[in-house]
C-alpha cells in the first residue's frame, strides 16, 4: 500500500485560494463537525489552543474521513515535537515565529528523513506509516510532508526572502495579530500600516515561488488578500464563531427572565 500524496501541498502549489477554518476548541467532536462544513482545510491549533499530542491525534482521526485537509500548528519548532506529530499522522505542519533562513532550514530538515533531513526513524510504531502498512513509507515520506512557516514579526519580515528561499518550505503564513503587535499596533491587525506590510509580504512570497497564507476573520480583508494571490486563507475560528453565536442568541432573549423570581 502506497502512502497518499499530500493533497494540501499539491493544492497550494497552484494559483487560487483554499479556504480554511481555525480549530481552537481542542475537541475532536467539534473538529469532526467542522470537517463537514465544506472548508478546504482545517488548522488544529497547538500554539494558542489547549491541544496536546493526544488531542491532536484524536482531531486528526476525526477529520480523516472528510475532504478537508488537516494542518497542525505546533507551539514551537522543536525537532522532537515535530517528529512526534509526524508520527501520529500529521502531514502538513505550520510552525510559528520563524525569523531567519537558518531557522527555516532547520525546520525543513526536521521534517525529512536522512540524508535530506534529521527526522528520527521509527515508523514501524507510527500511525504515519499505518504501522508499516505503507510498505515503502520511509522512501515516500519526505515527499508526503508539507512545511508551512509562520512569519509574524518585523524581524521575520526583514528575512522573508531568505526564509521563502529555503528548499522544503512550501508556504509562508503571515501572522497578522503578532505582526500588528510587533509593529506597535497591538490588537489592530487591520491597521493600514499592517495591511500594507502584509500585502507586500504576499507579493514577495509569490515572487519567491512559494504559497502565501494568512488568517483573516474580517471578510473584506480576507477577500483582499485572496485577490492579491494568497493561496491558503483561514476565514474563521471555531471558538470565536461559537462565542459570537451563543452570545447573539442569548442577547435576543435578554430581559425576558430578568424580573422573574424563583417559585420555590
Amino acid at each position: 500500500m502506497q502512502a497518499p500524496k499530500n493533497a494540501f501541498r499539491l493544492a497550494i502549489a497552484s494559483p487560487g485560494a483554499r479556504i480554511g477554518l481555525w480549530l481552537g476548541l481542542a475537541d475532536s467532536y467539534a473538529a469532526e463537525l467542522c470537517a463537514t462544513a465544506g472548508f478546504d482545510w482545517l488548522l488544529i491549533d497547538g500554539e494558542h489552543g489547549p491541544n496536546d499530542l493526544r488531542s491532536i491525534l484524536t482531531a486528526l482521526q476525526a477529520i480523516a474521513p472528510y475532504p478537508a485537509e488537516p494542518v497542525v500548528r505546533l507551539p514551537h519548532g522543536d525537532p522532537t515535537l515535530i517528529k512526534q506529530v509526524l508520527e501520529i499522522g500529521a502531514t502538513t505542519l505550520l510552525i510559528p515565529m520563524v525569523e531567519s533562513g537558518a531557522q527555516a532550514e532547520m525546520l525543513a530538515r526536521a521534517t525529512r528523513y536522512p540524508p535530506e533531513g534529521t527526522r528520527g526513524v521509527g515508523s514501524g510504531l507510527a500511525r504515519s506509516s499505518r504501522w508499516s502498512a505503507y510498505s515503502a513509507y520511509l522512501n515516500e515520506a519526505n515527499d508526503c510532508v508539507s512545511l508551512l512557516v509562520q512569519v509574524e514579526t518585523l524581524a521575520g519580515l526583514a528575512q522573508l526572502d531568505a526564509i521563502a528561499a529555503v528548499d522544503g518550505v512550501d508556504g509562508v503564513f503571515i501572522g497578522p495579530a503578532d505582526l500588528a503587535a510587533s509593529m506597535g499596533y497591538r490588537g489592530q491587525p487591520g491597521h493600514d500600516a499592517v495591511r500594507a506590510a502584509i500585502e507586500r509580504a504576499i507579493e514577495d512570497i509569490l515572487r519567491a515561488g512559494k504559497a502565501p497564507g494568512i488568517l483573516a476573520t474580517d471578510e473584506a480583508l480576507a477577500r483582499r488578500y485572496i485577490e492579491l494571490g494568497a493561496r491558503f486563507v483561514a476565514v474563521g475560528v471555531d471558538a470565536t464563531l461559537l462565542a459570537q453565536a451563543t452570545r447573539a442568541l442569548a442577547a435576543r432573549y435578554a430581559g425576558s427572565t430578568a424580573n422573574r423570581t424563583a417559585d420555590y
